[in-house]
């Protein structure tokens, strides 16, 4: 075979791999991360809410992440006991034991103490799960009514935490009045601003 052939073939199958790569079908991209437009939790399918990228100090970019919920849940009602999904994939390396702070940090903002120390062996528990992630590694929090919240890294699962009030506990501090960022709620709400 000819080298002109050979780098024609390659040629294509690059730009194939490409094309695959960076414009999969049915995905939502936010800064080059794709999301699937929608994910199966148990036997139920839920649809993609909304994506957007978290800041730091507002202009460093964290991570990206998604909201999975069911069709027509509203932007109130997101918190109740009803089977959701937040993808978070990082732009950054983090240690698995600063997690732990920024869980306490952002269930401070959103829970009274008494409901923290009720929930503390859970928080605890489920803070002891997180590894450390490298750029383009993905943590998910699946909550599944009656069987509990579900962490997974990379679509590994690292364990499950059970109870309604945790999963809204958790889910609060992206998603409650005093989230860690307001625009990354809305974005994960679909809602503008």
């Amino acid at each position: 075979m000819s080298i002109d052939k050979l780098l024609n073939k390659r040629t294509a199958y690059v730009l194939f791999m490409t094309l695959l790569i960076v414009y999969p079908a049915g995905g939502t991209e936010v800064e080059n991360v794709v999301f699937d437009k929608q994910v199966v939790v148990g036997k139920q399918a839920l649809e993609i809410k909304g994506a957007g990228v978290l800041r730091y100090l507002r202009f460093v970019k964290a991570y990206a992440g998604a909201l999975y919920t069911q069709p027509g849940l509203t932007p109130e009602t997101v918190l109740s006991d009803t089977p959701k999904r937040l993808e978070i994939e990082y732009f950054h390396s983090l240690k698995g034991k600063d997690f732990g702070p920024a869980t306490y940090k952002g269930l401070s903002d959103n829970l009274d103490a008494g409901e923290i120390e009720r929930l503390r062996p859970r928080i605890d528990y489920h803070n002891s799960l997180y590894v450390d992630v490298q750029p383009g590694d993905r943590y998910a929090l699946t909550y599944v009514p009656g069987v509990g919240t579900e962490l997974a890294l990379n679509g590994k699962p690292m364990g499950v935490i059970e109870g309604a009030d945790f999963a809204a506990a958790i889910f609060s501090i992206w998603l409650g009045k005093n989230p860690y960022d307001r625009r990354f709620k809305n974005a994960l709400l679909g809602l503008d601003g």
